[in-house]
């Protein structure tokens, strides 16, 4: 009970935040942007280590935090610092899923994976003309760590699958943007909406393993529990 409260609030002030980045993108405001988005992952990372997380879990949110900030900036070095902060929160995502007794093994499992690397191989074919030619190698091994991570996290359930798919459905937005591919009308608003929507899911659905001994880790106001059907 004692750690209700702090979940609590962590909880809620990740949802402000939230809130606030989003509308800032609608609303075209680049200081509401660049004040509240370094906000998002130290907020979720606290409320996650309220609530016991493991801390491969601890540390792919904070690298995540770590791309977050980098690609703030609009220069080429921030950009690849950025992408291997984010590889390194997806080894570390990956780590904590090879640990899981519940990481699938099965014929399910195989299938996803198959239609994971299918996507894998069309994208990056379909990426390749127009990315930088400087970008170009990072950007296939990067997807492979990615689609990697995306397709590991299937074996925690639903909800931690739906994260991973989520996740690699943001970055897929950046590539395309990079590769000057037609883009989405706010386009940056539709990059953070999946990325931390798929950041949370990753996180709830990590923490409802994890502490399965336990209750379910309380998740953000309006949001159904693990237990119900997941937020995509």
């Amino acid at each position: 009970m004692s750690r209700e409260r702090p979940a609590r609030l962590l909880a809620g002030a990740f949802a402000v935040a939230l809130a606030v980045d989003l509308g800032s993108l609608l609303a075209g405001s680049h200081t509401g942007h660049m004040a509240a988005k370094p906000l998002l992952m130290p907020l979720l990372a606290g409320y996650a280590a309220v609530r016991g997380a493991p801390r491969p879990l601890l540390a792919a949110l904070l690298f995540g935090w770590g791309g977050d900030v980098f690609l703030l900036s609009d220069a080429d070095w921030a950009f690849l610092v950025g992408m291997g902060s984010f590889a390194a929160g997806h080894v570390c995502y990956l780590v904590l899923f090879a640990r899981s007794r519940r990481t699938g093994t099965g014929r399910a499992s195989v299938l996803l994976g198959a239609l994971y690397g299918l996507a894998l191989v069309v994208l990056v074919a379909s990426l390749w003309p127009g990315l930088p030619a400087d970008l170009r190698v990072p950007v296939a091994g990067y997807s492979l760590l990615l689609t990697a991570m995306a397709w590991r996290s299937g074996g925690l359930g639903p909800v931690a699958g739906a994260g991973g798919a989520l996740f690699l459905l943001s970055d897929t937005l950046i590539a395309t943007g990079v590769a000057h591919w037609p883009q989405l009308p706010a386009p940056d608003f539709w990059i953070m909406l999946t990325y931390t929507a798929g950041q949370y899911l990753l996180a709830v659905g990590v923490l409802r393993t994890s502490s399965a001994e336990g209750p379910s880790p309380s998740v953000l106001p309006g949001v159904p529990s693990p237990a119900g059907r997941p937020r995509t």
